[in-house]
């Protein structure tokens, strides 16, 4: 049997929880000197118990806490100082993502040109001319900018999403105060501009699947699929992905990086040149996340597979806690923010189901017997990791969207086999246009099933939970005991 691993062989899983411990707390009592007080007395703490190893420990987790705290609540306040002129002003802008067309407006992503070089969501009213905007135009606008509204649905807060987002207000700009000045990127810094020229990259590329035919919801599907563009998705085609929980195909993860790193594995030379090949590959990795815009589901997922690669020169890498602990830690470290960002969650909290309890399902299974029978092995172990997965983020879909897929398991045996033929024939298609047949085909086809399991099938989702913050906590403390409990029989009979 298969040893199962437990916490003691992550060490950097507890400064993580620390880490996100710290951040909480300081989004809560947001003053930076007494955390930067209580930062320095820890530091001091820990270097006069340097001598005592279980009291150093403590001490320097108390240190990452209060290095949370202070990096939360810097940040925290620097969104309360954000202020905008009660009066229209002018300014010069750069759109920074595609447009999204409302029912009488464009929205858009646009930033400040300028020192500040704020990132606001704007809307210009629709017309012939702002159909046509593009990723990277510069705009000359005269607007009325005001913090984002503190829009709630559930236990969504849109005001602290768009600010973990980067987004520091929006603005509604009338047809006849704004006009488009080329596409010069003056006056923005340089990842903002490496940004765009990513984007615009990306432009391109969504723009070789409309020419290759694709429309409506196929286009939607395999943009956001490939390229991680969402803004040509209507509402009833996400509830249909939703419902039927396919959700996590639409959105980059794990899941598609995995794939990329395999394509790109059967493409690199033999063990001669390993170390080469796997540079190659990480940077192909990172690359491909800015191309998509660097969500942290793929931030997450380009970490871990980075330290994988990295590892694997040496026959030593594996996915691991460690692993899924530094790209927390890095993430957060960047972006304190992220801890509340709900993709953040869903994405962390699946990947630390997986490995902690995908390894139990080992113990029910004979090794040798699943090397026998390859067919029942890859089943089981798609089964596991989709329960695994369910089990991870279950109590946050709740909490967040009061739902629950009821056919999340025979939803996944269709949908990855699915997502992985999308991704080979969209790369296949870059290089052949003849193959985008297929690839629409395919995706039309997931897009037919999936109505079918959401609208046809009985009670294909259960609406309506809402638990609220505590409930979901206890949720998860039973499931973290049952892991335990577990763990402890299974100790006992070895």
């Amino acid at each position: 049997m298969a040893r199962v691993r437990t916490l003691q062989s992550a060490p950097l899983l507890m400064p993580s929880i620390a880490l996100s411990v710290g951040i909480f707390c300081g989004d809560r009592w947001p003053v930076s000197p007494a955390w930067f007080a209580l930062l320095a007395t820890a530091l001091l703490g820990a270097w006069y118990v340097r001598r005592r190893g279980q009291w150093q420990s403590v001490a320097v987790l108390l240190c990452v806490v209060a290095l949370g705290g202070w990096r939360s609540s810097v940040v925290r306040q620097s969104h309360e100082r954000v202020t905008w002129p009660d009066a229209v002003v002018g300014y010069e802008a750069v759109v920074m993502s595609e447009l999204s067309e409302k029912a009488k407006t464009m929205g858009m992503d646009i930033v400040i040109a300028g020192r500040n070089g704020r990132l606001l969501k704007c809307y210009i009213a629709k017309d012939e001319h702002s159909r046509r905007l593009q990723i990277g135009d510069r705009l000359q606008l005269r607007s009325r900018i005001e913090r984002v509204s503190n829009w709630r649905h559930g236990s969504f807060n849109y005001r602290r999403y768009l600010e973990t987002h980067g987004f520091a207000g929006q603005t509604f700009v009338r047809a006849d105060n704004w006009q488009a000045d080329g596409r010069s990127w003056q006056g923005l810094g340089f990842w903002q501009q490496l940004r765009l020229r990513f984007l615009c990259y990306r432009h391109q590329l969504t723009e070789r699947y409309r020419r290759m035919g694709a429309r409506g919801d196929d286009y939607a599907v395999v943009a956001a699929m490939t390229l991680g563009d969402k803004s040509a998705m209507r509402r009833s085609l996400r509830d249909v992905y939703a419902v039927s929980g396919a959700s996590h195909v639409l959105a980059l993860s794990g899941l598609h990086l995995g794939i990329i790193y395999t394509m790109l594995s059967l493409l690199v030379v033999g063990r001669r040149r390993r170390f080469v090949s796997q540079v190659f590959i990480v940077l192909a990795i990172w690359a491909f996340a800015l191309l998509v815009g660097l969500p942290a589901s793929v931030v997450r997922s380009a970490v871990m597979i980075s330290t994988y690669a990295l590892l694997s020169i040496a026959n030593r890498g594996r996915p691991s806690l460690n692993a899924l602990s530094l790209a927390a830690i890095l993430i957060l470290t960047v972006n304190p923010d992220s801890l509340f960002d709900v993709g953040f969650q869903l994405s962390f909290a699946a990947m630390l189901a997986i490995l902690t309890l995908l390894p139990l399902s080992e113990l029910m299974v004979s090794r040798q017997w699943l090397l026998d029978h390859p067919v029942l092995r890859w089943t089981l172990g798609l089964a596991s990791t989709s329960l695994a997965a369910q089990i991870g983020v279950a109590p946050l879909v709740a909490y967040y969207f009061g739902r629950f897929s009821t056919y999340f398991l025979l939803t996944n045996f269709i949908v990855i086999p699915a997502t992985i033929v999308i991704l080979y024939l969209a790369l296949a298609s870059l290089l052949l246009p003849a193959v985008g047949g297929w690839l629409l085909w395919v995706v039309g086809s997931l897009n037919v099933v999936l109505t079918f399991m959401s609208s046809r099938l009985p009670l294909a989702s259960i609406e309506g939970l809402h638990p609220s913050a505590v409930q979901t906590a206890m949720v998860y403390v039973i499931i973290v005991s049952l892991y335990f409990i577990i763990l402890i029989r299974y100790d006992k009979r070895v």
